[in-house]
Order: structure tokens, then C-alpha cells, then sequence
């Protein structure tokens, strides 16, 4: 039980990039990183029962399936920086679209949540407890609502976006080529 504990720890450390980013918009509000994860948390349940049935169907080895999906989510994270500054751009012409991209984000971020409930769930299985949603949740909430309230201070000003971008997507390529070529057993 501690090993899916601790992936749903480290899997979720993109969140904290996520919140340092809304938090760094002004127009945007601690109770909306609130109501985009409890959005989070409910498709973390659903993708943790979907799971459960989808790894009965899978025909190979769902290591295989589990690593090739962390390691293309990191990479789309990474080339998520290019599609925000192009979204930026498209903001400085019309002033209107903070609360889309808002949207855009808690949206985009539940649903890689529940890629990653799925994932872990389907690495794990059968051995597979609730405790897993429940934590890629927590893991998601906490992050961001540190990083949210840490971008609000003076010191989360001079951090490269493209950084928050990178080490995210690294960290999903890296878990993602642990479950391809590590076996665990603890």
C-alpha cells in the first residue's frame, strides 16, 4: 500500500507548477483552484472504477501500457508551455479570455488527474485500493494550493514559466519509464 502512496505523491508534483501559474494571474481566485479540484477529485473516482474494468480488457502487460501513457503525458505537458504562450498572446489581444484559460487549465489538469488515477490503478491492480484517487487528489490540491499561494508572494516572480512547464513533464517521463523498466516489489 505504500508504494501507490508514494506514486500518487510524486505523479501529482505537475500540480504544483499548475497552482504557481493561476496564482500568478490576478484575476484569479483561491476558490476557483478550489472547485477545479473537487471537479478533480470526482473524475479521480470515476477514473479509478474505470480502471478496474479497463485492466481486465488490456492484452499485454499493463506496465507497458501504464509507461508509454506517463511518458506521453510528460511529453504533452512540456509542449503544453508552447500552447500557453501562444494562449497568452492570444489573451494581451483579447482581454476577455483570463477566466477561459482559468477553465481551460482546471479542466486539463482533472483530466491528467484521471489519467493518472487510471494509470497507477492499472500498474497496481489488482492489489488496488481507494486510497489511490484519494491521494492523486490530495497530492493535486495540496501542491497547487501552496505553489497558488506561494506565486502571490514576491519570490515566485522570478521563476522561468517554461521551468514549471519542464520539470513537470520530466517528472511524468521519469514515472513513466519506471513503470516500463522497474519492477517493483515492495
Amino acid at each position: 500500500m505504500f508504494l501507490p502512496i508514494l506514486s500518487g505523491l510524486v505523479v501529482s508534483v505537475d500540480a504544483f507548477f499548475i497552482g504557481l501559474s493561476l496564482g500568478m494571474r490576478q484575476r484569479c481566485r483561491f476558490l476557483y483552484l478550489v472547485v477545479i479540484n473537487a471537479f478533480l477529485f470526482g473524475l479521480c473516482v470515476l477514473g479509478f472504477f474505470l480502471a478496474g474494468r479497463v485492466y481486465e480488457l488490456i492484452p499485454i502487460d499493463p506496465d507497458w501500457l501504464v509507461g508509454i501513457a506517463f511518458i506521453a503525458l510528460g511529453i504533452w505537458t512540456i509542449a503544453q508551455y508552447f500552447v500557453a504562450e501562444r494562449q497568452k498572446q492570444r489573451a494581451e489581444e483579447n482581454p476577455q479570455s483570463g477566466i477561459k484559460t482559468i477553465v481551460l487549465v482546471g479542466l486539463v489538469m482533472s483530466v491528467e488527474a484521471m489519467l493518472i488515477t487510471m494509470g497507477l490503478t492499472i500498474l497496481f491492480a489488482p492489489d488496488t485500493f481507494f486510497v489511490i484517487p484519494v491521494v492523486v487528489a490530495a497530492a493535486h490540491f495540496g501542491y497547487s494550493a501552496i505553489s497558488f499561494f506561494l506565486a502571490r508572494s514576491k519570490y515566485a516572480k522570478r521563476i522561468p514559466v517554461i521551468l514549471s512547464y519542464v520539470i513537470s513533464g520530466v517528472a511524468l517521463i521519469v514515472y513513466g519509464l519506471m513503470a516500463l523498466f522497474v519492477e517493483t516489489a515492495i
